[in-house]
């Protein structure tokens, strides 16, 4: 196989060095073997992984790389790109002082798939709070890779969260904001927009030729036709209709209490639900070990655990790599160099 012929690498963000990026992100290279993992390299401090690979009593061999070409060249090592902005260790103690250095690794992921070095971006979780706290003013991650992809190509793009896991999949159309400003945020534009995003991207991306999308109403039982909230009959019933339309195959909307049951999940090929939690709560319940979070929408192929940076567990060997491991494997897929699903996978 020629040197151009290789399949790019992925590329793995830190995250919050406080949290557990670094056991999990260790903890799946351990095993890279009976995992038949993609090829990947870590953008971090490689100072504060040895000192946590220590910690953990993991038996990795890292490298220090200087560009994502020369990862893979002995597979005994788990290849980093150094961060300019050093990182101090401290599991359980997030410090505002590492937040340049968990943004320059989302930066630098970034710009190498755009440039075509990486195939697809992997992030570990991030403490919004510890970013907050030294300037950050986004949202979430999702919101943020959609600004800096914009910035970085000039085309403006709105990022879509999918959760997608072995039993279900779902999308909240209003992301991070408080439960009390969704019925505003809460527009048909926004509704056909996301879905269309949604089918557009399993199409390309998942390989399913006319997804079925189920959109669910925001009140309880979408509303009672108008009896309880009027945001069911005004905004959400109206989209569905125009993405009817469009040729869409899609439903709604349902009452959120009804959607996520085994007989309803088997019509349809994601649900479209109306905020964060009506989404992330059946899918997080499903399967929290193998669910990944995907962010449809940008012109790179992101995905991430569906946990945060479990601060807790940081440093204690008792975070399990579950949720980061699929996150690898489903990047890999994505981007065509990924191995079959394996239903052994998972890391308990």
């Amino acid at each position: 196989m020629s040197a151009s012929s290789i399949p790019r690498p992925l590329a793995i963000s830190i995250g919050e060095p406080s949290g557990v990026g670094a056991d999990v992100t260790l903890a799946a290279f351990a095993r890279r073997e009976a995992l038949d993992l993609p090829r990947l390299f870590l953008i971090a401090d490689p100072e504060m992984v040895a000192r946590r690979a220590e910690r953990l009593g993991l038996d990795v061999q890292l490298r220090t790389i200087g560009r994502p070409d020369e990862c893979g060249s002995d597979p005994r090592f788990l290849d980093i790109l150094p961060l300019v902005n050093p990182h101090s260790e401290g599991p359980g103690r997030p410090d505002p002082a590492n937040a340049a250095g968990t943004i320059e690794a989302i930066d630098r992921g970034t710009r190498l798939v755009l440039d075509g070095a990486a195939s697809a971006l992997v992030t570990n979780p991030i403490d919004k709070k510890a970013l907050y706290d030294a300037g950050f003013r986004h949202p979430g991650h999702t919101e943020y890779l959609a600004e800096l992809c914009g910035n970085l190509t000039g085309e403006a793009c709105q990022p879509v969260m999918l959760l997608t896991g072995p039993d279900l999949s779902c999308v909240p159309v209003t992301i991070h904001i408080p439960l009390a400003d969704v019925p505003a945020a809460l527009t048909e534009e926004l509704i056909l927009s996301t879905a269309r995003i949604v089918a557009r991207d399993l199409s390309t991306r998942f390989g399913l030729e006319r997804p079925r999308l189920a959109v669910s109403g925001l009140n309880p039982h979408a509303g009672e036709r108008g009896a309880i909230g009027r945001e069911d009959e005004a905004v959400i019933r109206p989209a569905v209709e125009i993405l009817r339309t469009e040729g869409f195959d899609v439903v709604g909307p349902l009452p959120g209490d009804t959607m996520f049951h085994p007989e309803a999940r088997a019509r349809y090929d994601v649900a479209l639900c109306m905020y964060h939690d009506q989404a992330l709560i059946p899918a997080k319940t499903l399967a929290f070990d193998e669910t990944v979070n995907v962010t449809l929408g940008l012109p790179i192929i992101r995905t991430s655990p569906d946990h945060g940076t479990a601060a807790d567990l940081a440093g204690s060997g008792a975070a399990r790599p579950n949720s980061f491991i699929a996150a690898v494997r489903l990047a890999g897929r994505m981007a065509g160099i990924g191995a079959g699903a394996d239903e052994d996978a998972n890391a308990r």
